[in-house]
């Protein structure tokens, strides 16, 4: 009896180390699975990674000889009943110049609505040299029924872009945005698609002064 009650003491002993064991890895994966969003970000706004771009805090001393068009493009998802396109279609700069645009969203629907911008480049190589100073897409817009709004964009392609060769090729960046709505925002009362107010947005309450956050 005695060398039956050791060995069950034993198991349990196995036991409960095999269970600490499932429990710290449980714990682990846990914090791998929080931290792996940041660092997701964190790597692709470094390396450039899916066409994601830079922030500048300032322009480049040097602009260099070679222009490259850019080219602007605008989505938006449909549960935000938003208008959204650039108001420009393609400007051509030189590398290293500072260049500034506007895209234009109109609220279609009949209460304050409020949507956040993602964002990327194409060629998706050419993300780690463009490079954004302000963009309307670092805070959430909101805008009141019908309201109309120019928002700005400030940006320049690195002249570090002349030492990758494998951009030699590149004469063309695409720019685009995709405009979804925020969760996060809250109103008086939800929003419903079924009210949109397409007269107000024809009449319109004139361009709000351009905003670049």
């Amino acid at each position: 009896m005695t060398e039956r009650h050791q060995d069950t003491a034993q198991q349990n002993r196995a036991n409960g180390r095999v269970a600490l064991s499932l429990a710290g890895v449980v714990v682990a994966m846990s914090g791998l699975a929080y931290a792996s969003v940041p660092l997701y970000e964190l790597f692709c706004r470094v390396t450039g990674f899916g066409g994601t771009t830079q922030v500048a805090e300032s322009l480049p001393e040097t602009i260099s000889e070679r222009r490259i068009a850019v080219r602007f493009n605008a989505d938006v998802n449909p549960n935000l009943p938003w208008a959204f396109q650039p108001v420009e279609r393609e400007v051509s700069l030189q590398v290293g110049e500072s260049g500034l645009v506007f895209y234009r969203a109109t609220n279609r629907a009949a209460r304050p609505t409020a949507g956040t911008a993602t964002f990327n480049v194409t060629p998706l190589k050419a993300g780690q040299y463009f490079n954004k100073v302000q963009c309307f897409c670092f805070t959430e817009q909101t805008l009141a029924p019908g309201e109309s709004m120019d928002m700005a964009v400030s940006f320049f392609v690195d002249p570090a872009i002349e030492e990758d060769p494998n951009l030699d090729e590149v004469r063309t960046i695409t720019l685009s945005y995709t405009f979804f709505p925020d969760l996060d925002a809250a109103f008086d009362e939800p929003v419903s698609l079924s009210e949109a107010a397409p007269e107000r947005a024809a009449a319109g309450t004139g361009v709000a002064e351009s905003a670049v956050n």
